[in-house]
């Protein structure tokens, strides 16, 4: 198997420090975990922003100083969200990338939808809808293809990656493509298995490359099976608040940490950045 691709979500843009209190918000603080997570084995890095007040923004100033950061302290794979949060224009959201021209950014590649309902008082805690019509999803592939940015193609249900294939059809998407199956997500991919995973990657065009990111208690089983699979992974703060079941993670290398040593019990040896960078078709810095 090719080495292994570890990618850490520092941030996001749904769970604060009121979830918990290690992570992190502010850029000095992603900069700081981004380093650390170097250190531990990781080759890239998935970047949400907030604002001064915590709340997700897509301020490209924001983003730039965040990139500037970890630039300077690592030769890291960057890849920044274009997902932001709700409250966030699809124009704010693709910003960033004509004006920081980012190697990696991610890119949901059609509408999603997920809800969290409290049977006990029966209510909705959350409810939410992402709507993109295939115009919006045309907009930021060519955003995207324009300022030479490689999308990591977000996958919350098979009929994506037909998606996927449409807008390669008509030139807004170029070959190979890079995929993200994120499982465990209530309205989507709700069922993480080995089964479902295996159809998903085995669905891919051919010359893909692909990542498992696995929500909540989903995120180390899964990340298990990808990496049996010949696939990569995604782990950290974003997708998941503990380390292990009830105990809450100081901080993202510990995640890191902890996949370097599943790898390695089950030989495979983990990628470099400029080793990331030569598995996914980017220039190396």
């Amino acid at each position: 198997m090719e080495k292994l691709i570890i990618t850490v979500a520092l941030t996001g843009a749904q769970q604060g420090k009121g979830a918990n209190p290690n992570l992190p918000e502010q850029p000095e603080e992603i900069i700081q975990q981004a380093i650390e997570c170097w250190r531990a084995g990781a080759a890239a890095v998935h970047v949400h922003a907030r604002d001064r007040e915590g709340k997700p923004t897509a301020a490209p100033e924001v983003f730039g100083e965040i990139v500037d950061g970890i630039k300077a302290k690592t030769d890291l794979v960057i890849c920044l969200s274009t997902g932001g949060a709700a409250k966030i224009s699809l124009q704010e959201r693709i910003g960033m990338v004509p004006a920081l021209k980012p190697e990696l950014a991610s890119f949901n590649i059609g509408s999603t939808m997920t809800g969290r309902y409290d049977f006990e008082n029966q209510k909705w805690l959350s409810d939410f809808t992402l709507s993109q019509s295939y115009s919006d999803l045309e907009m930021i592939a060519r955003a995207m293809l324009e300022a030479g940015t490689k999308p990591e193609i977000e996958i919350y249900d098979p009929g994506m990656i037909n998606n996927a294939l449409l807008f390669e059809k008509i030139g807004a998407i170029v070959k190979p493509m890079h995929f993200s199956f994120v499982m465990g997500i209530p309205g989507q991919i709700n069922t993480p298995t080995p089964k479902h995973l295996l159809y998903l990657s085995e669905s891919l065009p051919e010359g893909s490359t692909w990542q498992v990111i696995g929500i909540g208690v989903h995120q180390f089983p899964m990340a298990t099976m990808g990496m049996l699979l010949g696939g990569h992974v995604r782990v950290g703060m974003e997708d998941n608040l503990y380390i292990s079941r009830g105990i809450m993670a100081e901080n993202n290398a510990q995640f890191v940490e902890k996949i370097v040593r599943i790898a390695g019990e089950i030989g495979r040896p983990i990628a470099t950045p400029d080793e990331a960078r030569d598995i996914l078709g980017l220039k190396k810095r």
